[in-house]
């Protein structure tokens, strides 16, 4: 494969990104979900000989990619392969001991979704993988083979928001007796089988939010983001912001809530007449409201239609 194939996606709200960063030149900046380095270049770009970029992308190939397309910056640029819950770590190993922003893009890529053998599609038929990290010994196969009826309603209604998905477990269970569910292909008939007619008019395909959500639980998606912005919020400089796009309602409400946590100030009850708390904000959030992509954004690229950039500023 080319790597100009694999990572033929576009970066989504790029200016958006680069205003709410506020990049300095002599800054360090993460960006913590690297993928085929797109927001990574432009970042990089607008560093000075003190400045420094940190990528990081728990795939393999995306590591592969963004290392070869950020090679043009030097030193300025290092692609880390990690999970950007781990930043702090990785900050640790390279020395650094404070940052000025944090950039995350949050769930599945172009490439992935592009690539049929990765099993994260719907669209084509191919083995039951969906891991962003091919050393995460967890896969959908197992999920969907192994996980007992409840556990995948629960999967499929808390992730996937999925409004038949007692059905589609019950369904799923069924299959497996005969034989394990093996592919893709195989899931998706029996999504469709699980979904009455009437419902699957919509303009979304049946199996999209199960989909979606056997991917959250086989890379625990939801359960790093509160941890990563924690960590970030804890390396930041005085003035330095995280940027989050976020994909889907329940990754948007972890930031929104995350970030409202980190602007709380004092929590004593309003009949106290001083603060015994001592609770100081700790950010401002920029972005009262989530930065959506522009009419000619969608246009090139339809799949940013779901995005939403918050952003927060450390005090």
């Amino acid at each position: 494969m080319e790597e100009n194939i694999q990572f033929s996606h576009f970066s989504v709200l790029l200016n958006e990104c680069m205003d709410g960063l506020d990049i300095k030149p002599d800054g360090i900046y993460i960006d913590g979900t690297c993928g085929g380095a797109g927001h990574s270049s432009v970042i990089a770009s607008r560093l000075g000989e003190g400045g420094r970029l940190i990528g990081l992308d728990q795939d393999a190939t995306a590591v592969q990619v963004a290392t070869k397309r950020l090679s043009v910056f030097g030193e300025r640029a290092t692609v880390v392969r990690s999970n950007f819950c781990e930043l702090a770590r990785v900050c640790e190993e390279l020395e650094i001991t404070s940052i000025d922003g944090l950039l995350l893009d949050l769930g599945v890529s172009s490439y992935q979704l592009d690539t049929p053998e990765r099993g994260f599609s719907y669209q084509a038929d191919a083995p039951l993988d969906m891991r962003m990290d091919v050393r995460n010994p967890l896969t959908a196969r197992t999920v969907v083979n192994e996980y007992s009826e409840d556990k995948i309603r629960k999967i499929l209604f808390e992730y996937g928001e999925e409004r038949f998905s007692s059905r589609i477990a019950s369904n799923i269970v069924r299959a497996r007796e005969s034989a394990p569910i093996e592919t893709t292909g195989e899931l998706v008939e029996i999504i469709k089988r699980s979904i009455p007619a009437h419902a699957r008019d919509g303009g979304h395909h049946p199996a999209k939010r199960s989909f979606q959500a056997l991917r959250i639980e086989v890379n625990a998606e939801l359960d790093v983001i509160a941890p990563a912005i924690k960590s970030a919020v804890g390396l930041l400089k005085p003035g330095g912001r995280i940027a989050i796009i976020t994909f889907h309602s329940l990754e948007d409400r972890i930031v929104k809530q995350a970030f409202a946590d980190l602007a709380c100030g004092c929590t004593c009850p309003k009949s106290f007449p001083v603060c015994v708390c001592g609770k100081k904000p700790i950010c401002k959030v920029i972005t009262r409201k989530p930065i959506l992509p522009s009419p000619e954004e969608l246009e090139i690229n339809p799949r940013s239609r779901s995005a939403k950039l918050r952003v927060a500023e450390k005090l």
